[in-house]
């Protein structure tokens, strides 16, 4: 059979759509898809990664962390993996994180266009306030005196109401990427309502914090909680 032929090779999106697990390639340790990434290999030759996992062509799994991607370049484990040369960027692990952040500004943008966001200090505390944010966002650059006063109010409001959840906060995105997802300048806090496009662009702030910080005990999180 191909599947035991090529163990670390998927057989394509088009005819694999139904697998929630597979095996990294580098760690050899069998994890949910959403805590892997696809790579599959373009046209050109070159290693490229799939983060939709739509691509046509045979993939190959690595664990969602810039180290083991780094060193699934050192050891060269894609020529391996695919059993023939292909042409591996020395920047793919920076290139990969690129596009996890592109991919997670996408989807604050698509939040926006569904009216699920709202940005701006007062606005963000005014929604806070009411209970109504299901996610809070900060830029990574923003400063500590307005973090730390909106966190303080999220805390608070949960407490207050007795939830027994709290509100994600997501960090992962500097400034002038928000302003790029919300068209707009200078957005330091803003705040999603809750619906499918905020989930999609939480699912995805999560990948890609979870790829920063080299988590591989499948706890990675995109959102810290509130104090």
């Amino acid at each position: 059979m191909l599947a035991l032929a090529d163990p670390d090779l998927d057989h394509g999106p088009r005819t694999d759509k139904s697998a929630t697990m597979r095996m990294c390639a580098v760690s050899r340790e069998v994890r949910p898809v959403d805590e892997l990434i696809r790579f599959v290999v373009a046209p050109s030759g070159e290693v490229i990664p799939d983060l939709k996992r739509k691509l046509p062509g045979r993939g190959l799994w690595v664990s969602a962390s810039r180290r083991t991607v780094a060193e699934a370049v050192r050891r060269h484990q894609f020529n391996r993996g695919f059993k023939r040369d292909v042409r591996v960027a020395a920047t793919l692990p920076a290139d990969t994180e690129a596009l996890l952040e592109r991919s997670c500004t996408e989807a604050l943008a698509m939040a926006a266009k569904a009216g699920q966001v709202v940005s701006g200090f007062a606005k963000v505390e005014g929604l806070l306030e009411q209970g109504k944010a299901a996610v809070l966002i900060h830029a990574s650059d923003g400063a500590a005196d307005g973090i730390r006063k909106l966190d303080a109010i999220a805390g608070q409001r949960g407490r207050n109401i007795g939830e027994s959840r709290d509100l994600p906060i997501v960090t992962a995105l500097t400034s002038a990427q928000l302003d790029l997802a919300l068209g707009r300048s200078n957005v330091i806090h803003a705040a999603l309502l809750a619906g499918p496009a905020s989930k999609t662009f939480l699912s995805r702030c999560q990948i890609l914090v979870r790829y920063r910080t080299d988590d591989d005990d499948k706890t990675g999180m995109a959102a810290r909680n509130s104090d």
